[in-house]
């Protein structure tokens, strides 16, 4: 089970490392993958810190990928295949146990792009 998670996490992260030059890769490790924005958060709770961009994580029950993007903006939610969303887990999290279906890959693919224009629009990248 364990080497299907990794070949999950290895279909996963580049979703997201796509965007290496946009964004801060926080954490590059055979379990973890995270980044964040380069620039400090505009928002004052943040404390000039850069925002959490998202991630992908190997757990041990399954592996994990993060779009903070779903929570900040709303309105992406509406972009969410409902394939997609069975495998939601709060407002910001997607589980598999196995590599996605191409069709799950393009539609995070695709909300992975939306995210990194609107941030970027917003001026949070």
């Amino acid at each position: 089970m364990t080497s299907d998670f990794a070949a999950t996490f290895a279909a996963l992260k580049p979703v997201l490392g796509k965007y290496e030059k946009r964004l801060f890769v926080k954490s590059d490790s055979p379990s973890e993958y995270t980044m964040l924005t380069k620039s400090a958060s505009p928002f004052p709770q943040h404390k000039g810190e850069p925002l959490y961009f998202g991630g992908v994580r190997l757990g041990k029950g399954y592996v994990s990928f993060y779009l903070m993007a779903l929570y900040m903006c709303p309105e992406m939610q509406k972009n969410i295949s409902p394939a997609l969303k069975k495998r939601m887990q709060g407002k910001t999290c997607f589980n598999f146990k196995t590599q996605p279906e191409p069709e799950l890959m393009a539609n995070l693919k695709r909300l992975t792009a939306d995210a990194v224009k609107l941030w970027g629009e917003k001026k949070w990248l």
